[in-house]
Order: C-alpha cells, then structure tokens, then sequence
C-alpha cells in the first residue's frame, strides 16, 4: 500500500478554496507534507499511513472545484514527517482555470447581519466558498497579490482567520474587513464626496427618493433606480421602450412572477443570473417592462443584500450601465464621463474590475447571455490537438478558446461593430489567452467577409502564423448543438450565407464539416438593407407588395413619396438583399398587426408579437411548400397573406374584441410558422433517414416557437435537441466555430 507520493491535480482548483481543503484533509488524516498552486495545477506533498484514504478524499473536491485529472507519481524529494503546509505558489503548466465569479454564500450573508459578526455590513465580505474570482485575476497561479485585491493588505484579525485551518477563510485570497479592504462612497455628477455616514443606507434613502444613481459591482456599473422611476430613467438613457432587469427582494418574487421549481433554483443558485419570467399580470409593471415576460434576479452580493435591507422599496431595476452591445462601464471616470445626465448619484468602491463581467441572463434554463457565474465556461471536448480560437460572430459575440482537450468560453463580449467592442474582443482573446497559456494554430471566424472580427481573425493568424477557418454562421449554430449526424434547424435574424443572401430560416443535413441546407423559409427582399429590420414595415411590403398593404401603410402615416421608394426599390430590387431569416418574417407580422412598427432595441418587434401572441389562441392554417434548386422551402408569404387577411376582419371589431382577436392572430402566426418549420426538418429527416432533430438561433428563445418545434418533432417520433449548456443564439456561436475548425483539422486530406 501506498504511503507517500506527488499528487497533481489538474482542473478548476484555484481560487476554490482547494489548497486549505487538502490541508484539512492531511491534518485529519495524519498527513504530513505540503500543498502549493503551479500555474494552474495543483501539487500536493505528501506522506503517512492514511495516504489512500487522503487521495480519495481530495479527488472529491471542494463545491466550486471541478476536477479533470489527478496524477500520483513518486515523490521527487523527500517528505518529512511531522506536519502538513501550504506553499508559496510557484509558475508551471497551465492545465486548467479559475472559476467564474460566483454570488456571496448563506454563510456570509449572515455575518453581515449577526451583530457580533466583524463583518457586519460589511459590503466585500466573502470566503473560499463564494465572491468575486475572474473579474479581480490578472494571472495565474491565484494569490492574492495577482488579483486587485493586493492593494488590499490584511489586517491583523483577517491575517489570523487567512491561517486559521478552521476557518472557512483559510486563504480566501478575497478575505477582507471594513479596517483593510475596498471602501465605497457616494459622489454627486461632479465627483463631490456626499457625506452620509453609511454610504450603502444613504444610496438606499436616496433611491427610495426618486433617485438615480449608479452603482460599482463586482464586474461593472449598474444603474439602479425604483419602479417609480423607470420611465425617467428610460427617457434620460434613450431606451422608452426597453425592457429593463430588475432585482427583486427573495420574499416578493412570487408577487411579481411565475415562478417555476427550476426557475426557482436558478434564481437562488451560486450563479444569480437574471431569469426571465412570465408575469403574474401581463399587464403589470409596464414601466419596467411591456412585454409579458420580466427579467428579475436576487441580490449576489453582500452590497446588494446591505442595499435591500435598507430599502423601502422590494424591487430595484438594476440595468447594465452602458450602451447596448458596448462593453460595461467598470471605472469611476468613464463611468461619470458616460453617464452625465443619466444618473444623479454614484456609489462606488475602491475594487479594481481587472475583468468585466456583465449579468448572466436566462429563461426557461436556456442561456440567453452568458456571462457572470456561467463563464468564463469550461468545457471538456476533444477536437485534437490543435489550440483554436472562435472569435464569434458580430452581435452578442464572445471568444472561444481551445487547447488540450477543453473548450472555454469568454463572457459575454457585446456587438463587434464598433471600435470599443472590438478591442474588448480582443483584450479577451489576450487575457484568457494568457491564462491558458494558448498559442493558436487555427482561428475560426464568421463567413462574412466585412465583419470587423472576421478582419481580426485574418490579422491575427497573419501575426501568429495561424491557419484561418471560415465557419457559415447557421452551421455554427448546429455544430454548437451536437457534433452527432443530425438534421439541424437554425431560426435566427441574420446570417452571411452560401449564396451571399441573408439567411436566418434554414435546415440542414449531416454531421458537423457537411452540413448541407436542404430546405428554407422562402426569400424575400429586405429594402434598404438594415432600414428594414429598424422599420419592419419595409419588410412587411417586401413579403406583401400588394394595394392593400400600400393603404395600411398610408394609413399609419407613410406618405406618397415614401411608398414610391419603397415600392420602386422592392421593384428594381435595388439596395434590397435577398433573405430567408425568420426574424424578419416575426418582424413583418409585428408591423402588420400594428405590433411594433419601429425597433428601438435588437428583437424588439417579434418579442413585442410575443407578449400579444401569449395571451391569444392559436389555430391551424394551411401551409404551402414549395421546392427550389433541391430545397423544400416554406411559403411565408403565404403566412403573412392568412394573417392580413384575418387582421382586415378585425377592422370592423369593436376595440377590446379587436385587441384579442389581434393576440389570436399573433399566436396563430407564431404557431404556423412553428409548425412549417417542423414539417421541412420532418420531411428532410424522413427523406435520409435521420433521426435526430437539432434546433438553435435567436428564435429558440420565443417560448411559443420552440415547444412548437419540439412537440412536432416528438410528435414524428424523431429524437430533439438543444444545447442547455450553451446559449442557442449567437453566444454560442465561437464555441461552434471552434468544433467546426477541430473537424476541419481532423477531415482526410481531399475530403469533400
């Protein structure tokens, strides 16, 4: 039997708590040795009769760990007897990685309210078991003077609980106290210092006011105000029609929404991300948000938890405070450089954010946003040996890394279209980079020729002799989903297809590298390009370029001029690009039924026909398909002709009858649509004999759509999938551009 030997532990294990667990371990045990970080490994010392019995019980782990391997090998230098310790930490092999940032633990709660507790209200308290992690990391191995946390040094009484073996702050690299850690204060808009006493009850006097104010967290500012104030704040930050994300009180959530047992663990789960629930009342909180559906989620930090016993008010909305697809807003200066006449107060800390993180966003357990607690994501997955990098595509974009058998994928990056995305980009490829000590052999990117990321992706492999792999943006959805043969179906907004149209409704066939598109939703002109997903009107006379649809424009204000460029445009098909996305379709339908006839934000006019659509009752209509160049393809001018011809009956319906009877049309349209697309991926699984059905894209998110899908596939007797793990929409997009490049590598010379 065993007594002594060199442990190495590869995986998630710093930043976990890992190295007090083993000590724990070994003085329990009798084991006599030493514990110390190498990069991101772990190696473990060690000696004595209970030596087995020490190795089972460190290969299970702590509660945030997750461990990939553990090596015994024979010791390299003698171990002696007589106690056990933890070591300096010392580079090596960069196997592994840190964990997401997680939300502060029940155990830490409860000091920040006992009141014999040294960390009562205390704003930064945390442990080994919960608290910020990636967001304060400058390098690997994870101490405390690579984080922003070293500007911090401890006090007396946290250095005696950091080398306490019984305490659950054993080296808690984050440990800190009102004496020694970050500070908070509150500043006015001129950087003025407002003397309050207890900056986080005066924040919460403040907002019960009426106030404004903007808020430092663990990885960004927040803008938080009460109910009472949405609407000023969405006048002053531009965004009147925007939902906006609320932090609720835990006694009133189920006041406020429908809350299921699974939404129910998320919202209480280490990660806290937002989860997007049904309202009780539709109509309710329309403020806040005019959708059906409100994005809330629980305090994660002892500041919030501070913040809402403070408060009058049982809900806050807490809104990312930065322009949509922009990175967040982390320091002080940009913060109050950006925000001037947004907000009327800041409270802020002394915490440097080396990384930013923005909120993870879920809803009916699919990742809409991946981000804060979820990522950075680390995925076992073997795609050789190869290290690849997915840059993503141009919206909702985020990078993927692989290297040695692991997949990670960044946070939540933004939309890469404009030059401060881009460097955020960029400064994630080098930060996580680093941390995983990646050198690139392959670099993926979005088969659009003009996205800035795709030009990124060419400068890159230029600089680092990488091969370039360009991945078609909807058979990186599917290869997101299962590497497995498969027909995929792939329902988003937009997508740089095969022939340079715009897809976004499309099915394939096959396996990961031989995706082939067999089947479609029906093309149609999209007229002045991005003018018409802003004014889906313009998508509306495209499907529809009739007499009748020319009047219910002019009636909704479209003068003479406007309908004769519109119309010769649709007609000469000029500055008009062909598309098959089903974004655009919804966006129609939106505009149609008098929905939405501007979008304001990204999605807005099809999540818009959603809330209608929930609470009318949807009917079967008849479907037309036809085929084109070996694709079946679905007639959703056929779709838009039912539905306007159901909505000119609604014309002579007395106003509350016509509102449902609008809702109804909505569902009905959702519901059709839904079950067209499941007869083409139906009639494609039977015609190959493929039994296995794989669903992703923006469109995955409408609840209606998809458990349409799912219940006609199932219905077919065909096996249905969809990636829980990783969003379906376009943050999934670089992880699959990277499974794609690996079965690239791994295709035989001369394959097809």
């Amino acid at each position: 039997m065993r007594c002594s030997g060199r442990i190495i532990v590869r995986g998630v294990v710093q930043g976990v708590g890992f190295r007090p667990f083993v000590y724990a371990a070994a003085q329990d045990l009798g084991i006599s040795g030493r514990v110390t970080n190498l990069g991101s490994e772990v190696e473990i010392y060690a000696y004595g009769d209970n030596f087995e019995a020490f190795l089972e019980r460190v290969s299970h782990g702590t509660p945030l760990s997750e461990i990939d391997s553990i090596e015994v090998l024979d010791a390299q230098e003698r171990v002696a007897r007589g106690g056990f310790t933890i070591a300096e930490s010392a580079d090596g092999s960069l196997t592994g990685f840190i964990p997401a940032d997680v939300a502060i633990c029940d155990e830490c709660v409860n000091d920040l309210f006992q009141p014999e507790s040294r960390y009562r209200n205390y704003w930064a308290t945390s442990c080994v078991n919960c608290g910020p992690r990636y967001s304060i990391i400058r390098t690997l191995p994870y101490d405390r003077e690579r984080t922003s946390m070293d500007l911090f040094p401890m006090c007396a009484e946290c250095r005696s609980e950091y080398t306490d073996p019984g305490c659950r702050r054993h080296h808690a690299q984050t440990i800190a106290c009102a004496s020694c850690g970050p500070g908070l204060q509150i500043l006015d808009p001129h950087g003025n210092a407002v003397e309050c006493g207890d900056p986080i009850r005066g924040t919460a006097e403040l907002l019960d006011h009426g106030a404004i104010i903007a808020i430092r967290g663990t990885g960004g500012f927040h803008i938080a105000c009460t109910e009472e104030s949405a609407d000023d704040l969405k006048r002053r930050l531009g965004r009147t029609e925007q939902p906006l994300a609320v932090m609720v009180h835990p006694d009133v959530i189920d006041t406020i929404a429908v809350v299921t047992d699974e939404e129910r663990q998320a919202l209480e789960s280490r990660v806290c991300p937002i989860v997007v629930l049904e309202k009780q009342d539709h109509l309710a909180h329309m403020a806040i948000s005019n959708l059906h559906t409100i994005g809330c989620m629980l305090p994660y930090t002892g500041l919030h938890h501070l913040l809402f016993h403070h408060l009058r008010e049982p809900l806050l909305v807490m809104t990312s405070a930065n322009i949509p697809g922009y990175p967040m807003i982390t320091d002080i200066d940009h913060a109050m450089a950006h925000l001037n006449g947004c907000v009327d107060y800041f409270l802020t800390h002394d915490r440097v954010i080396v990384n930013r993180i923005d909120d993870s966003v879920i809803r009916d357990g699919y990742i809409i946003r991946l981000s804060r607690g979820l990522s950075p994501r680390r995925v076992p997955i073997d795609l050789g040996s190869a290290c690849i990098l997915g840059v993503g595509p141009e919206r909702n974009s985020n990078i993927t890394i692989y290297r040695d058998g692991f997949c990670i994928t960044s946070p939540h990056i933004g939309n890469v279209r404009n030059p401060a995305t881009l460097a955020y980009l960029e400064e994630t490829v080098e930060k996580i980079g680093s941390l995983i000590g990646a050198g690139y052999d392959v670099i993926a990117h979005d088969a659009h020729p003009r996205f800035l990321s795709t030009r990124y992706a060419a400068s890159l492999a230029d600089e680092c002799g990488a091969a370039l792999v360009e991945v078609q943006h909807h058979r990186a959805h599917i290869a997101a989903t299962t590497q497995d043969e498969c027909i995929g179906i792939a329902i988003d907004g937009i997508g740089y297809g095969d022939d340079g149209a715009v897809w976004g409704g499309e099915v394939f066939a096959g396996e990961t590298t031989d995706l082939r598109r067999v089947a479609r939703l029906e093309y149609h002109l999209m007229p002045g390009g991005d003018l018409a997903t802003e004014f889906p009107e313009r998508m509306l006379y495209a499907i529809l370029p009739t007499e009748g649809v020319r009047e219910l424009l002019a009636s909704r204000g479209w003068g003479d001029t406007e309908l004769g460029v519109l119309e010769r445009q649709v007609e000469r098909r000029f500055n008009a690009a062909w598309t098959s996305s089903t974004g655009r379709v919804l966006d129609a339908a939106s505009a149609m039924l008098g929905i939405c006839g501007r979008r304001t934000y990204d999605g807005e006019p099809a999540m818009r026909l959603e809330a209608r659509a929930a609470s009318g009752r949807a009917v079967p209509w008849d479907l037309e398909f036809t085929r084109d160049g070996g694709c079946e393809v679905l007639s959703t001018r056929a779709l838009c002709r039912e539905a306007l011809r159901r909505y000119e009956g609604v014309q002579v319906l007395h106003p509350d009858e016509a509102y449902h009877a609008i809702n109804s049309i909505a569902a009905s349209f959702q519901y059709n649509l839904a079950r067209g697309v499941s007869a083409l991926a139906i009639h494609a699984a039977e015609d190959r004999g493929i039994p296995r059905v794989a669903l992703s894209g923006g469109v995955v998110y409408n609840h209606a759509i998809r458990e349409t899908i799912r219940d006609e596939i199932m219905k077919a007797g065909l096996e249905f999938v969809i990636n829980r793990a990783c969003p379906p929409g376009d943050g999934g997009i670089s992880y699959g551009q990277c499974i794609y490049a690996g079965a690239m590598c791994h295709r035989p010379a001369g394959g097809d």
